[in-house]
């Protein structure tokens, strides 16, 4: 049954990203009543079908590629409930709900069947490691998103198109609201599962894990993430520069994914 309903999430996720378009692009306020509800909808059954797969494999959180990339799809999905709740706006729906369905549509159709490469996956700390990274790594793809959109609705005002009825970006304001308000979230999510994990490896193996690539990798995007908060705080760092600063930092968490299979233990392998 839980793929099932993982398969439905995928649908409602794809009816909301189809509803979004109107709702945000052409000002169609009734679309925004089909694609809120179905994102709900869809986010309440990938959450049923992610408890219902843990559960029917005795342990707490994912442990391999797709169930973790799902995961990663569920939580962005939340944010465009959260954002649409929030500041009553759709238009990061056009992004985020379309990810979503690619996140979700392989693990619904072809679940995986990985395991992690070393021993204590039943802890509840390895949960909130794994979950908290998740939450950072989608904190930071929401501030990216945010940051593109500040840079377009920039550009629209430096030509005097702006005035246009009923745009479908959110104001200036609005969106650097965003993009700093999802690093500032993302900032302890990443810290705190950080320090879960490396508390978690030196009591199961050791002062060897820290030589890791992925360890490695994973401090060194602790460290750009933080200089980053600091550069758009301290300097009012907004538009391109942003973009490409979030950009830089993204292609580091793309990096720190890929390190997985250069990992010795800290990586998912097929059984």
């Amino acid at each position: 049954m839980s793929l099932l309903w993982l398969r439905v999430a995928v649908l409602l996720y794809g009816i909301a990203a189809l509803a979004v378009l109107p709702a945000a692009l052409y000002s169609r306020p009734r679309w925004r009543h089909v694609a809120v509800p179905a994102a709900l909808a869809g986010v309440f059954f990938h959450f049923v079908a992610l408890v219902e797969i843990l559960y029917a494999a005795h342990r707490a959180l994912p442990v391999d590629t797709h169930e973790t990339l799902s995961m990663l799809g569920l939580l962005l999905a939340a944010a465009f409930l959260v954002l649409a709740a929030k500041y009553r706006t759709v238009s990061f729906g056009i992004f985020l709900l379309p990810i979503a369905v690619l996140l979700t549509i392989v693990p619904a159709f072809r679940p995986g069947h990985e395991t992690i490469a070393y021993p204590f996956v039943g802890t509840l700390w390895l949960f909130l490691h794994v979950a908290l990274l998740l939450a950072a790594y989608a904190a930071l793809f929401l501030s990216l998103i945010a940051s593109l959109l500040y840079l377009i609705q920039e550009r629209r005002l430096k030509q005097k198109r702006a005035g246009q009825p009923r745009t479908w970006l959110p104001p200036l304001e609005t969106t650097d609201q965003i993009a700093l308000r999802s690093l500032l979230f993302g900032l302890p999510c990443m810290t705190a599962g950080l320090l879960i994990g490396s508390v978690i490896a030196l009591q199961t193996i050791g002062p060897a894990f820290f030589a890791d690539p992925k360890v490695l990798l994973s401090f060194a995007m602790w460290i750009a993430y933080m200089l980053m908060i600091f550069i758009r705080r301290h300097s009012g760092l907004r538009g391109r520069r942003a973009v490409y600063l979030s950009s830089f930092v993204f292609l580091v968490v793309l990096a720190v994914w890929a390190a997985n299979q250069l990992s010795a233990v800290h990586r998912f392998k097929a059984p």
